[in-house]
C-alpha cells in the first residue's frame, strides 16, 4: 500500500522506513495492543516448554488468550508454528492461567477462559505468497498482519483476510494435530449463528447488515461464541443474537436515558454494567420495519460515539 501526502492538487509519496530491529516491531505492537487490537498486554517472552512466545495478549471480550509472534524471517511455515502455539497452549493451560494473574494481579480461573477461541497472530513486514495462501481458510485461528513504518512516524498495520467462499481447515488437512487442535479451538463464521431453516431471521440479518455496511464501511463483523459483533475499530458499537425468527439487536454503552426512542421499543439488560463493565440496551427486530427502526438506533449511537470520540 503507498501513501502520500497531498501538497495542493499533487501527492507526494511518503517513504518506507521500515523497522531496524524485530524488537522495535515488538516494542511499538505491545505499547499499543488496545489501540490496535482491542487487546490486554499480559507478558513479553513468555518460556514454556522450550517454546518462546514473543508477546501474550489477552482478549477480554471473548475471554481467550492470544499468542503474537513477529517474523523476519519470510521462510517459516505460519501452520506449523501456528497449531503449535496453540498446541503448546491447550496443553498447558495452568501455567497460561498462573502467568495472567501473577502479571495482571488477577483472580483467573480456567473455566473463566474460553480456549476455543484461542488465536495466533503472526506480525512482520511481510509474507510470502505461499504464507498468505496457507492461511485462506475460513476457520483457520491464526492471523497474518503486515505492517509499514513510514517517514513522519507513520505505522500501518493491515490484516491479510482469507477470502469469503475459503474452505475449512478440516475438509482439507490431514495432520493429525491440526485436526486435534481444531477440535478444541472453533473460529466462528456468521453461519454458525443462524441455523438452516431459520429463513426468517437470516432474511432480517441479511437487509440489516446490508444497511449497516451502507451506513459506514468501516464496519467490520466478527463473530463471537455468543454473538456477531459490529465493531469500528477496536470499538464494538452493536451486537447481534440471531434466533429462529427474530434478531435481539444489543446496544453498546447505552441507557435508556442515552437514546431516543419514541416507540418505546428499547429495554435495558439489567446487570450489564455489572456483567461486561458497560451499559447495554436491546430491542428485538421481528419485521422489515423494526429494522428500519434499529437503523434509526444505530446512527444515534454512531453520532453520540463520534462526538464523545469513542470512534473517530
Amino acid at each position: 500500500m503507498r501513501l502520500y501526502k497531498q501538497q495542493n492538487t499533487a501527492l507526494d509519496p511518503i517513504k518506507e522506513k521500515g523497522f531496524k530491529l524485530e524488537k522495535d516491531l515488538q516494542k511499538i505492537t505491545e505499547d499499543n495492543l488496545s489501540n490496535i487490537f482491542g487487546l490486554e498486554f499480559v507478558t513479553t517472552e513468555f518460556q514454556l516448554n522450550q517454546l518462546r512466545i514473543d508477546t501474550l495478549a489477552y482478549d477480554d471480550e471473548s475471554k481467550s488468550f492470544v499468542i503474537i509472534e513477529y517474523k523476519r524471517d519470510r521462510s517459516f511455515s505460519v501452520v506449523d508454528q501456528g497449531f503449535a502455539y496453540l498446541a503448546l497452549m491447550l496443553n498447558n493451560k495452568a501455567d497460561f492461567i498462573l502467568e495472567y494473574n501473577e502479571k495482571m494481579k488477577g483472580n483467573l480461573k480456567r473455566d473463566d477462559v474460553d480456549w476455543t477461541q484461542s488465536r495466533v497472530l503472526f506480525i512482520a513486514h511481510g509474507f510470502t505468497n505461499h504464507q498468505k495462501e496457507a492461511i485462506n481458510f475460513k476457520d483457520l485461528p491464526i492471523e497474518l498482519w503486515e505492517v509499514r513504518k513510514y517517514e513522519n512516524d507513520l505505522v500501518s498495520f493491515n490484516p491479510i483476510k482469507a477470502i469469503k467462499t475459503a474452505e475449512s481447515i478440516n475438509t482439507l488437512s490431514k495432520d493429525e494435530n491440526v485436526k486435534k487442535i481444531t477440535q478444541q479451538v472453533k473460529t466462528l463464521t456468521v453461519d454458525d449463528h443462524i441455523k438452516e431453516d431459520w429463513d426468517s431471521s437470516r432474511e432480517l440479518y441479511e437487509t440489516l447488515r446490508e444497511k449497516l455496511f451502507g451506513l459506514d464501511e468501516r464496519f467490520e463483523e466478527v463473530s463471537r461464541r455468543h454473538y456477531i459483533s459490529y465493531k469500528i475499530g477496536t470499538t464494538s458499537i452493536i451486537q447481534m443474537k440471531i434466533r429462529k425468527s427474530k434478531i435481539r439487536l444489543e446496544l453498546t454503552r447505552t441507557q435508556l436515558k442515552d437514546i431516543k426512542d419514541p416507540e418505546k421499543k428499547v429495554s435495558y439488560i439489567e446487570k450489564s454494567f455489572e456483567h461486561w463493565n458497560q451499559h447495554m440496551s436491546y430491542m428485538d427486530i421481528v419485521t422489515d420495519q423494526d429494522v428500519d427502526y434499529a437503523m434509526f438506533l444505530i446512527k444515534q449511537l454512531m453520532e453520540r460515539f463520534t462526538k464523545e470520540k469513542i470512534i473517530n
